[in-house]
């Protein structure tokens, strides 16, 4: 038996292509490498978004290198992109497949094989979530991010390509699925945009739970709200990107929105529907950030009151504008900046949860880790919750009473 192991950092969209490659690679008769075993091949699906992305990616390579010596290496994804030499100097074994052919991958590692199986997933592994990538590449060229260098123009798939993907997804136990791509908002086939997919997504027979992955506030319009909100399964839940709460800083990132906009569009969405949460991302450091500057971000993050906040401190990444900028802020104060913030992020989080104290909620259950004897989930509008084990397992969907707040979630009993 052929043996494989698929090694993926960063975003979901890498996620779904890594189980891309896996579900193609189990047709052609591979097996996962199991503990101890040797592979015969091994795929590297790198990220480039940060210099401790690059590190990680660099490290997985090498450590795949030695724990399997006599595998097949192919390294794609974005480092790939962005430093292709310096990974080639890494070992000869190591073949670089560029993003633009990243679903050609196993045609080009099997170059004596004339049949491949289709580039899309069958199931998510250790998900009871399934992302479902619906498109690639960015045209927006934020002086911060090297993305659209390394992925391309925007382009998307094709509307019943997706629904197809979908349904074999639910008759296969899926119940929540997350529609993820590059640049989301951007979504297009035929004049039919994101809100249309969302629409034909969540018509599907059998799906419990649509959610739709990172998207920018001034993507979020008038449409897209109606087909989030009507929708029959759409979750009152949103990761809507912010990066700064100053506008000084959101226009030196070439952003497309301001700090009024950002709040316009999740106060709204709020007024709609009350129980609506929200996760995003910060940037901290960036170029010129004042004191002011990060001021405006905390206030922002007090006033929303984010169910969850992913925080990078800035990382300079060669071909962007943001590299060439003066005033670089010092790492010390980027350090505190960060930490503020997170103490921030964890008190606004616990205030969030606080409101639903009482309330009762359908959880799917996720994972059995990080509390012994309970499993933890996340109801529709993405509160993490902690339920004691019993006979539960991973991918039900139960109904709790919320009756108590910890740092980590909520605790839930189960009805």
């Amino acid at each position: 038996m052929k043996r494989f192991k698929v090694v993926t950092l960063g975003c979901r969209t890498n996620q779904y292509e890594s189980q891309a490659y896996t579900d193609q690679l189990r047709q052609m008769g591979y097996e996962p490498v199991q503990e101890g075993e040797e592979a015969d091949l091994c795929v590297v699906n790198t990220c480039t978004v940060t210099e401790s992305a690059d590190s990680s990616s660099r490290h997985q390579i090498r450590s795949l290198l030695r724990s399997h010596p006599n595998a097949k290496v192919a390294v794609t994804g974005c480092m790939a992109e962005s430093a292709p030499e310096a990974l080639l100097a890494i070992d000869p074994r190591i073949q670089l497949i560029p993003n633009a052919e990243k679903e050609e991958l196993l045609a080009q590692v099997f170059p004596e094989e004339e049949f491949f199986p289709e580039f899309n997933i069958q199931v998510f592994d250790a998900h009871t979530r399934a992302f479902v990538k619906v498109q690639d590449g960015c045209n927006s060229y934020c002086t911060y991010c090297v993305i659209p260098y390394v992925r391309g123009r925007s382009r998307s798939r094709k509307i019943a390509e997706v629904i197809e993907e979908v349904k074999g997804l639910v008759s296969r136990g899926y119940q929540e699925v997350v529609l993820t791509g590059i640049n989301i908002g951007d979504f297009e086939d035929e004049g039919k945009k994101l809100a249309d997919l969302v629409r034909a997504v969540d018509a599907i027979e059998g799906l419990k739970r649509l959610r739709i992955s990172s998207i920018d506030p001034d993507e979020i319009d008038a449409d897209l709200t109606d087909a989030v909100l009507q929708g029959r399964h759409t979750c009152p839940s949103m990761h809507v990107v912010l990066q700064s709460g100053s506008n000084v800083i959101l226009k030196r990132m070439n952003r497309k929105y301001t700090r009024q906009i950002f709040l316009e569009t999740v106060e709204r969405l709020v007024r709609l529907r009350p129980d609506f949460t929200f996760t995003t991302d910060v940037i901290v450091g960036f170029p010129g950030e004042s004191e002011a500057d990060f001021t405006d971000t905390m206030q922002l993050v007090e006033h929303v009151q984010f169910a969850k906040i992913h925080m990078f401190p800035y990382s300079p990444r060669k071909r962007t504008r943001a590299a060439l900028y003066p005033n670089r802020v010092a790492p010390e104060v980027v350090s505190r900046r960060k930490q503020e913030l997170l103490r921030l992020a964890e008190k606004t989080g616990f205030k969030l949860r606080d409101r639903f104290i009482g309330r009762q909620m359908s959880v799917l259950l996720e994972s059995e880790e990080g509390k012994p004897g309970y499993l933890s989930g996340h109801t529709d509008n993405f509160l993490r919750v902690w339920v004691p084990a019993q006979s539960h397992k991973p991918n039900e969907m139960i109904d709790v009473e919320l009756i108590g707040n910890e740092p980590d979630g909520l605790i839930g009993k189960i009805l």
